[in-house]
């Protein structure tokens, strides 16, 4: 934004400290006027030994009111010229320490701007306004340079996502053209797949932005409700892994939208169920309500796991085991990066914890509904 140029801060710290200390210069001058002059009379108070009286005592020589101020006056005047000019200087010297932080700052906000985040003020001294906000600025740097370098991982697993299925669908197409007479049939439902796995890549992507952006109507969904939506949609699934499926719980109700709420719920399910190696393992949804707070627990069997892996499993294109893939539930690898943005969203908080006996245990906390 183009500004007119004007004084700076320090000029008018140091005028304003001046122009404090000369009307305080000025108002004790006035008092002594006020309250001492103003009372001394005016005309001849006394006389020397040559105006008095034969045989009568000397009278000394008493200034009046005129003598008085032709005494101070000049005085008072060089005093105030000396505050002026003291005011000044200090004013300078002080103001220019005080904003020394404040330079500081300003120096790391535009080596921000232009593009480094790795820069921090690090004030020292004793907590004032200027450290305070000194230990803001360099929180926010500190989160912007975590979020930005997220961000970069995350654009570059999403180009290395999508540049899978675009390869493939290139190298299906080619071969169909050097080869006229191989089976179309094959081809367009190999192509499909590929497509599809695109498909689901793009709109999974789409709705971890919508959770992280939070912006989504609120209402009042009762998570046991969503729990049996989610283990009745994915029941044929859990049968065709010979795997047992179990929803108990009371009701437990919270704010927020019955859409996202419902994918977190069926990707906490799911990510359970295709994680569960070997067949015939069990997973376990369970939801509850106590002080304020609704809770839903999903705990599966299966392998066990690195407890160092697990709080990497929430970031984008991050997989715990490997998987067998069947179908319309091919994941892509954000299940528990959109829980993990959803439950962010509204406000809750998303444990995840392994099983000493192999498997993994998902606790989500929400705010319970007013």
């Amino acid at each position: 934004m183009n500004r007119r140029p004007g004084p700076s801060v320090r000029l008018r710290l140091t005028i304003s400290y001046a122009g404090f200390l000369m009307l305080a210069g000025a108002l004790l001058l006035a008092v002594v006027w006020v309250f001492l002059l103003r009372y001394v009379p005016d005309g001849a108070l006394g006389t020397g030994p040559e105006t008095a009286r034969p045989g009568a005592p000397a009278l000394r020589f008493i200034p009046n009111r005129t003598d008085l101020q032709r005494a101070f006056v000049p005085r008072a005047a060089q005093a105030l010229a000396f505050l002026l000019a003291f005011g000044l200087l200090g004013g300078w010297i002080l103001a220019g320490r005080m904003l020394a932080p404040l330079r500081q700052i300003t120096d790391a906000a535009r080596m921000t701007g232009n593009g480094s985040l790795s820069h921090r003020i690090l004030l020292e001294g004793r907590q004032d306004e200027f450290r305070e906000l000194s230990d803001a600025f360099d929180s926010m740097l500190e989160q912007l340079e975590s979020h930005f370098a997220e961000q970069q991982r995350f654009a570059a697993n999403v180009s290395h996502e999508l540049r899978t299925p675009l390869a493939i669908s290139r190298t299906l197409l080619d071969v169909a053209r050097r080869d006229p007479a191989r089976d179309r049939d094959e081809l367009i439902e190999r192509l499909h797949t590929v497509n599809q796995r695109a498909i689901d890549l793009i709109e999974a992507l789409l709705l971890l932005s919508r959770g992280d952006r939070g912006n989504f109507t609120r209402e009042s969904v009762d998570l046991s409700l969503l729990a049996e939506e989610a283990a009745e949609t994915l029941l044929p699934l859990a049968e065709q892994r010979r795997i047992t499926l179990d929803v108990t719980g009371g009701a437990a109700r919270t704010g927020g939208s019955a859409e996202l709420l419902l994918r977190m719920v069926t990707n906490l399910v799911q990510n359970a169920v295709v994680h569960n190696l070997p067949a015939g393992g069990t997973v376990t949804v369970r939801t509850e309500a106590h002080d304020g707070t609704s809770v839903l627990r999903v705990e599966n069997t299966g392998r066990r796991l690195p407890p160092e892996l697990v709080p990497a499993l929430t970031e984008p294109f991050r997989r715990g085991t490997e998987r067998v893939r069947t179908g319309e539930h091919a994941g892509v690898g954000l299940g528990l990066a959109i829980v993990h943005s959803i439950v962010r969203a509204h406000d809750g908080t998303l444990v995840l914890a392994p099983r000493p006996d192999g498997g993994l245990l998902a606790t989500v906390r929400l705010p319970g509904a007013p």
